[in-house]
């Protein structure tokens, strides 16, 4: 019988990378922003705070009022 020489290997367990919150924070200011500028378009955009005249932006956003459970009719 033939004994192996390969002696087994163990591999380090992996460390997560620190990222530091100064790279974090502008985006979670510009994903916020987008975030409240969504849900203006798709819960308030018609009526008297309406910034868009016409029907155009509640018509693209229609179907995720009512998703959202905003009333429209």
């Amino acid at each position: 019988m033939a004994q192996s020489a390969v002696q087994p290997t163990t591999t380090p367990a992996a460390v997560p990378a620190k990222l530091p919150i100064s790279a974090i924070a502008p985006w979670a200011v510009f994903f916020g922003i987008l975030m409240m500028v969504l849900l203006y378009f798709v819960g308030a955009e018609q009526g008297a705070t309406s910034l868009v005249s016409g029907e155009s932006v509640h018509e693209w956003v229609h179907d995720a009022r009512h998703l959202l459970g905003f009333p429209c009719h």
